[in-house]
């Protein structure tokens, strides 16, 4: 079922039940049907201003204006327990019907005109002194709330705002990995927009409000799949261009095992059999989109690019990517002597050396005797320190998922057709792009397969050298939407496009705005990141 779908269904039975509230109220009952003036009508009922009904146009507001009336109505017909507050707001159409089907449920009165006098009245019983009467109003107060209650409208109120302001608008996240260093830091706390990008209406409908895909310490999923609800967006502020960081929800997320370290994709443990021993007894996880973990990284590509990397420069269109300053790559650094760990913990290169607490460092392999270590470096970091080791040789180490056999670990994990591809000599490639047609041969079948299979829905058959497309034999494929490629700033040590493929516009979930927190390498007992907070989320 659509949102659309599932919204028209919900209006229609509102209008169906409103009709006897209208009657009750003595407005004519046909005015329910009728868009835009039943809202109309329906604020006159409750006491709002007609014009208040415009606030129903405005995206995610008009969600809190509908809870505020659903609330009124039933309150308009003296219903002020919790209960029916409750059920107002939670499906509108059966407190409705409950209310216009009861011969006892009368029409009182505009609610919020009626609690407005009563207040004045109060006002004017403490102005004029008048014990007998404000004792008499204060005793047959028709609004008067429990402490009780207060509390728990104030704290369902807070829940329902964060969950709804998260769920559509922004959303906290921290930076647990180095993949995006030096942008993005271990212990990063960031907000990122849902807006600019197009806000994704929601998929997975039934969930624990604020908690992502799982429950803490129970370590069980914290949302049912079913029922669900389609892929839409609404309009974007802007379009992600090369360059700009995107959160996504991770495309080969969709079935995985949770252990104790990460997240592994069955994808992971069939290109890497050896894994398998850290899953072992693992029961399999399968994710709605929306519920898959969250990645960012910063978009290289953007629909219908070519893509390609020569010797770490990435390439777009045949043209050079203008990069970051910030990009890093390991260097195998020899003949440097007397390492001074804590000088280079100042410029932002990490080591167990200089902080015991560390959980990801940027040297590796330290050997004193033999003088040589592994750093990760972005180019102002490689410059410094070949000033204070003037000797030291760098040589950049392109580390590969499998160093036995080139292209085995890598998109599209075809060592036979793209046998010489590497994370710092990739490609080339192009983005595909929605309306697109691609031939299908087997020479290139690799970097559709899973496009076509999972992303857009399809069955794929590959028989004889032939594709059975949807049961019908087919020679090409046309892209029903864009996707995108994605790579981290620190690359060689990060897990992006050139490991799981391309990302699909539907896993776009945002971008980020800026820094609001941050704790130096992800840990309170190393201090904070004073000079980071309220920064820009990313650099150029």
């Amino acid at each position: 079922m659509s949102v659309l779908l599932f919204f028209f269904i919900s209006y229609l039975l509102t209008c169906f039940t409103l009709q006897k509230l209208f009657e009750k109220a003595g407005v004519d009952s046909k005015k329910a049907w009728i868009p835009g003036t039943n809202f109309v009508e329906w604020c006159k009922i409750v006491g709002r201003k007609p014009s208040h009904a415009w606030w129903m146009l405005f995206p995610i507001v008009n969600f809190f204006i509908w809870a505020g009336l659903c609330v009124d109505m039933v309150r308009s017909f003296g219903k002020h327990d919790l209960g029916s507050a409750a059920l107002a707001v939670i499906f509108a159409p059966l407190a409705f019907w409950k209310i216009g089907n009861d011969k006892n449920s009368k029409y009182v009165g505009p609610v919020l005109d009626m609690e407005k006098q009563y207040f004045a009245d109060i006002q004017t019983a403490i102005e004029s002194k008048d014990q007998y009467k404000l004792k008499k109003l204060r005793a047959k107060n028709p609004y008067k709330k429990s402490a009780g209650r207060e509390w728990i409208e104030a704290v369902v109120f807070a829940v329902f705002a964060a969950a709804f302001i998260r769920m559509f608008l922004i959303e906290a996240y921290v930076i647990p990995t180095p993949s995006m260093e030096g942008s993005l830091l271990v212990g990063d706390f960031m907000f990122v927009s849902k807006a600019h990008y197009g806000i994704r209406t929601p998929m997975t409908v039934a969930m624990v409000p604020l908690l992502h895909n799982t429950i803490p310490y129970l370590n069980s999923e914290s949302y049912l799949k079913t029922p669900s609800l389609g892929y839409h967006r609404l309009p974007a502020i802007s379009s992600i261009k090369n360059n700009d960081p995107i959160v996504f929800n991770y495309p080969e997320g969709d079935s995985v095992y949770v252990t104790p370290g990460r997240i592994w994709s069955v994808q992971d443990i069939k290109r890497r059999p050896q894994l398998k021993q850290y899953v072992a007894g693992k029961k399999l996880r399968v994710r709605p989109i929306d519920k898959r973990d969250h990645y960012i990284k910063r978009c290289i590509g953007t629909p219908g690019d070519k893509m390609e990397i020569k010797n770490r420069q990435v390439y777009i269109n045949d043209k050079p990517l203008a990069e970051s300053s910030t990009i890093q790559f390991r260097y195998k650094i020899t003949n440097i002597d007397n390492i001074n760990f804590k000088k280079l913990d100042e410029i932002g290169v990490a080591s167990r050396e200089a902080n015991k607490y560390a959980t990801f460092i940027d040297i590796e392999n330290v050997d004193q005797s033999r003088k040589s270590s592994m750093m990760h470096l972005n180019a102002a970091q490689k410059e410094q320190i070949q000033k204070w080791y003037p000797e030291a040789k760098f040589e950049v180490y392109e580390s590969l998922p499998n160093p036995q056999s080139k292209g085995s670990g890598l998109f599209p994990h075809d060592p036979i057709n793209f046998p010489d591809w590497t994370v710092d000599n990739f490609g080339p490639i192009v983005i595909p792009k929605a309306g697109e047609t691609v031939p299908l041969k087997k020479e290139t079948i690799a970097l559709y397969r899973r496009i076509i299979k999972i992303y857009e829905n399809n069955t794929l058959v590959e028989k004889g050298g032939k594709f059975i497309l949807n049961g019908k034999e087919a020679t090409e494929y046309t892209f029903q939407q864009d996707y995108y490629w994605g790579m981290g700033d620190n690359r060689h040590a990060s897990e992006d496009c050139r490991y799981f493929g391309f990302i699909p516009e539907d896993h776009i979930v945002g971008k980020p705005l800026f820094i609001w927190f941050s704790t130096k390498d992800g840990n309170f007992r190393n201090g904070i990141n004073w000079g980071r907070i309220l920064s820009g989320a990313y650099k150029m």
